[in-house]
């Protein structure tokens, strides 16, 4: 936990509503009346008894972990939120943020209230003295691979299989929980690069995996066709990342396996 320079936080703070503004939400904490739709949302996103009960939220929130929802900014007071995230504090390998939910509504998915909503996290951590967050995000949806590693900057840390067990819910179904964990450094170049829409890198590879454009759609239309690709994504996360090679994206947004610098510039080789 490291402290930072009222300017730094004061900046994260504004990239936040910055991002609210352009995706037309106001982000903040949860009050009490929020909880029993927050609850609604994730339920409506995961299925129903997958969210925790609004009790165990309002402890979460009560004992100062991010419980934070996004409404819209045209909306009447009190209207329920179009986006919610709920992160607690761990310290197993140091003190960080785990995002553990991060839900949207259907009708508002890809404009931006993800992303409002995870800076807004961001910058209540750096405020905190929290300088690390971590999550995990299945590996073969595309568009999460992007949203983690180029626009917010996280790096991929782990590849655990089967992480959650057998989940049985709305959007994994009966397909193998497999997990990438990110790490995202909050106050690192490779972050601020991130979120102020700095140019990434072209990464040096050592080996590719070619990503399905959807594959959730995928799964829910060809189980057969999505078990050979899991199976297959499996086997090479395993084999490379025992490497000591880390999955990025190219421009493409395929995943290449490197071992550049994760700092590394886009207009500085393999240097940071």
């Amino acid at each position: 936990m490291t402290g930072h320079t009222a300017a730094f936080i004061d900046d994260a703070f504004r990239l936040a509503d910055a991002a609210g503004a352009t995706a037309g939400v106001a982000v903040r904490l949860v009050a009490p009346g929020d909880l029993a739709s927050v609850v609604g949302l994730f339920e409506r996103t995961w299925g129903v008894g997958r969210s925790p009960d609004a009790s165990m939220l309002q402890a979460l929130d009560h004992a100062g972990n991010t419980v934070l929802i996004a409404t819209d900014a045209t909306s009447r007071r009190g209207a329920g939120p179009v986006g919610a995230t709920l992160g607690f504090l761990g310290w197993s390998g140091g003190t960080h943020l785990h995002s553990h939910m991060n839900a949207v509504v259907p009708w508002r998915r890809s404009g931006g209230v993800g992303y409002a909503l995870k800076l807004f996290q961001r910058a209540i951590c750096l405020q905190n003295g929290v300088d690390e967050m971590r999550w995990t995000f299945d590996p073969l949806i595309r568009r999460n691979a992007h949203f983690n590693l180029v626009k917010l900057g996280a790096e991929v840390t782990h590849f655990w299989p089967d992480f959650y067990g057998r989940l049985d819910d709305t959007i994994t179904g009966s397909d193998r929980s497999d997990r990438f964990e990110v790490r995202w450094r909050l106050a690192s170049e490779r972050t601020v690069r991130a979120v102020t829409g700095q140019p990434q890198p072209e990464w040096n590879a050592d080996d590719r995996l070619e990503l399905d454009a959807d594959f959730e759609t995928l799964r829910a239309e060809n189980v057969d066709v999505a078990a050979r690709l899991r199976e297959e994504s499996r086997r090479l996360f395993g084999e490379l990342m025992e490497r000591g090679l880390r999955p990025e994206l190219d421009g493409e947004n395929d995943y290449v396996f490197t071992a550049d610098d994760v700092d590394r510039r886009a207009d500085h080789g393999g240097s940071p």
